[in-house]
């Protein structure tokens, strides 16, 4: 999705030039963000490289970003497709994408939302803050304060500055998809998941958004149900959306261009640093040389938890040298 972003945007840079700017503050202002940095303040963990200067041509160092896919949007299109309403937020997908310095290779790790953590206590919109909490799922974080306790919660467990946050919704996944014109994936079993509403013979299938959302939800038809199996498809998903970008010759379709680039800002949520067009495109053109196979996806080593075997915990001490790998 960086990647879609980032080529997407660059071209629309362009072509807003020829169009007066209009192409361009439509979608700039479309772009949803949240001050993490101001809200969280001192006592993080050190950033892995200085931040890039605006004199650079393209910011090259390593970078670590929390990107989560939720239903935390409200809409009639979010609702059809099984978002929450604007009072039930969740993050369905946790994904701490790693970019090697020179940027043509990288890690996606992602966290099984049912992983028990603590949960730091975290500061909200009203000057007050949540408890700290124990051994509650991982996903509560977003749940109970939104972005910045999502960040928090995670660079406490990891130790690791995310130095940018993404998210997207249900809709935006799905017409992201739809905008490059489908994504093709291989499953190795057959499924059939009344929750996600979703049936697949095992086998390659050209899915559109609607069956890409479904397959990236899916969980009770596939495996032993648990989220672990979900996460699986996922991260197949990923590959093979960079591979469906690499394939799509977005600069030389404008109408698809702006579709992709609509997408990807009608859904956005970001952190300040990434809020403009300017700059994530700046972050897309600095993933040019990264492809499909450079992407490395691994879970998060996860063992089920000893007071609840319908939950997992981290596996120590493998998790804590993943960890310290991206930092």
């Amino acid at each position: 999705m960086l990647k879609a972003a980032g080529l997407a945007l660059a071209g629309v840079a362009v072509l807003a030039a020829a169009a007066a700017g209009w192409a361009y503050w439509q979608l700039n202002d479309n772009i949803h963000s949240v001050d993490i940095n101001s809200a969280l303040g001192d006592g993080r963990p050190a950033k892995a490289t200085p931040s890039a200067t605006a004199a650079e041509e393209l910011p090259t160092g390593a970078l670590n970003i929390l990107v989560l896919g939720s239903d935390s949007r409200s809409g009639a299109r979010n609702q059809a497709l099984g978002g929450g309403d604007s009072t039930g937020a969740r993050s369905d997908t946790a994904m701490v994408v790693h970019l090697d310095a020179g940027r043509s290779a990288a890690t996606v790790v992602s966290i099984p939302r049912d992983t028990l953590v603590t949960r730091p206590a975290c500061p909200l919109e009203d000057g007050g803050s949540t408890a700290v909490a124990t051994g509650t799922m991982f996903n509560n974080a977003y749940a109970v304060g939104g972005p910045v306790c999502a960040v928090k919660t995670v660079e406490s467990m990891t130790d690791v500055r995310m130095d940018h946050y993404l998210e997207i919704d249900f809709a935006g996944f799905a017409q992201l998809v739809d905008a490059l014109g489908g994504v093709t994936v291989t499953t190795e079993e057959d499924i059939d998941d009344e929750d996600s509403h979703l049936t697949l013979e095992a086998g390659t299938h050209h899915l559109d958004g609607e069956q890409a959302l479904a397959l990236a939800r899916t969980r009770h038809g596939i495996g032993d149900g648990s989220d672990l199996g979900r996460i699986v498809l996922q991260q197949q998903l990923v590959k093979a959306l960079l591979g469906q970008i690499s394939a799509t010759e977005l600069l030389t379709d404008p109408a698809k261009l702006y579709r992709v680039a609509d997408a990807v800002t009608g859904s956005l949520t970001t952190d300040t640093g990434l809020d403009s067009l300017t700059e994530l495109t700046r972050l897309g053109r600095s993933l040019e040389a990264l492809s499909a196979d450079a992407v490395r996806t691994v879970t998060l080593p996860v063992v089920p938890a000893p007071q609840d075997s319908n939950r997992v915990v981290a596996r120590e001490p493998e998790a804590g040298e993943l960890w310290e790998s991206l930092r």
